[in-house]
């Protein structure tokens, strides 16, 4: 019986400019004031965790609501004609708010720079998901609190409140993060303080690295050089392995932690604790108490944006952990999901289904991490 899922959070319309092959890599020079730089037409696709994750999952053959906000101007009107054409419903329209948008800006071989508005994501609150829409589900799932003012704002007292209501229904809930600027609201916010109040009532904690370092941990934070891809600086066991360990502290019963090109770091709670996920999504105690699984990052065929990768990884972890997959598996499909979705601009042309992904690991997929080939038995 295929069970009911619910994606919720943020959602907005992302604009990605295509660059030429050879463009300039160095956004200093790309961008400079009074230049004109060419590009190809723009790629539009819905953003953010709602879009991202929840038609990913839907993809993966999953029964999900999906549960955003929008407003009434023409770029709800893009994100809802989106929506309908995967056959996917759930946008709340706000007449007094504005869409949200990003303009993601990718030139090749660069990380990606974000021109967000937040516009409507900034009145969702645990209002806006229903009682009846959590009734039956077996996992809720939450994403970029960080980008939506309500659930961030008076130390996460709304957000918690969300997560609280969630778990009295016996739903399994699953969180993700965003990135923040640091002189924002949201970046003087006290994390430490916000994720205090919701990891308890959280299952399945799925930040990037970069998010929860600046979050929980400033000091580490500053030590890796700001003009290079963090991501090509970090050790799972030396600087993911301290940042799971404080999530596990701070009450949440799984974490994996996305690491970009260092992989993936997978840390799990003891049995006690992970009774607390409910039995709508049964963990095996025997496979999944006290685990540590450190999932190295998987060759892309090819690489246009990054766009979109780490939530359509999400989108995988938690179908295979609905199929009842082992931790190692699942960090394995949720690498390999990220591997495909960069290989297209947008995060959903690019993704493939978990028995595709399954057969590649079985056969050999080869590693960032000096080309060795990676084979796995389920």
């Amino acid at each position: 019986m295929q069970r009911k899922l619910i994606c919720a959070g943020h959602v907005c319309l992302d604009i990605t400019p295509v660059f030429a092959p050879d463009a300039e890599s160095d956004f200093a020079s790309l961008l400079t004031p009074g230049r004109l730089v060419h590009t190809g037409a723009a790629d539009i696709h819905t953003g953010g965790s709602v879009a991202n994750t929840g038609l990913a999952l839907k993809l993966l053959g999953n029964d999900v609501t999906l549960l955003g906000k929008i407003g009434t101007d023409a770029f709800g009107s893009i994100v809802k004609s989106i929506f309908a054409s995967y056959d996917a419903g759930g946008l709340i329209e706000d007449r007094s708010a504005t869409t949200s948008y990003s303009v993601v800006l990718a030139p090749p071989g660069q990380d990606r720079v974000f021109l967000h508005h937040p516009g409507a994501n900034d009145t969702f609150s645990s209002a806006d998901v229903p009682e009846d829409a959590l009734k039956n589900a077996a996992l809720f799932h939450f994403g970029y609190p960080p980008i939506m003012r309500r659930m961030y704002e008076n130390g996460g007292a709304e957000l918690a409140t969300l997560f609280r209501r969630v778990k009295a229904h016996g739903v399994a809930t699953g969180l993700d993060l965003a990135a923040v600027d640091p002189d924002s609201d949201a970046g003087r916010a006290d994390w430490e303080r916000i994720l205090s109040a919701v990891l308890p009532d959280t299952d399945f904690f799925m930040p990037s690295f970069e998010e929860l370092c600046r979050m929980l941990d400033r000091e580490r934070y500053a030590r890796f050089d700001p003009h290079a891809d963090i991501t090509e600086q970090i050790d799972l066991l030396r600087d993911a392995k301290p940042l799971a360990e404080r999530a596990l502290d701070l009450g949440c019963r799984v974490v994996l932690i996305k690491c970009g090109v260092a992989g993936m770091y997978l840390r799990t709670a003891d049995r006690v604790a992970l009774q607390k996920t409910g039995n709508r999504v049964a963990l095996d105690p025997a496979h999944w108490a006290d685990r540590e699984i450190l999932q190295p990052c998987l060759c892309a065929d090819r690489v246009l944006s990054g766009t979109g990768a780490g939530d359509t990884s999400i989108a995988a972890f938690l179908t295979a952990v609905l199929n009842g997959c082992s931790p190692e598996w699942c960090a394995a499909l949720a690498a390999a999901e990220g591997a495909c979705c960069v290989t297209e601009y947008d995060a959903l042309s690019g993704l493939l289904p978990l028995t595709a992904l399954s057969e590649r690991l079985k056969k050999g997929w080869k590693t960032m991490k000096q080309g060795e080939l990676q084979c796995l038995s389920i």
